[in-house]
């Protein structure tokens, strides 16, 4: 029975470090709440994964033309 009283305290001892990290995790949470950031809350750590931004037609072509440019560029300067 001692194997049993053994086991029921180690229980014991990890749930309280369960709940001494939870307490930290809420901590830093309210911490980057505080400044400004947004809370990982719901276990999603990559959010700009989620919400990706949209660039326009006209926003696209500007940015191959510009690196079209570039290349041109640095075509012309190795002959």
């Amino acid at each position: 029975m001692d194997i049993l009283k053994a086991l029921r305290a180690e229980e014991s001892k990890f749930l309280g470090q369960i709940e001494a990290a939870r307490q930290q995790v809420d901590t830093i949470r309210a911490a980057i709440k505080l400044l400004g950031g947004k809370s990982a809350a719901n276990g999603n750590r990559n959010t700009s994964a989620t919400t990706r931004r949209k660039i326009s037609a006209e926003g696209r072509a500007r940015i191959a033309a510009a690196q079209k440019k570039r290349w041109a560029k640095l075509k012309a300067k190795k002959k």
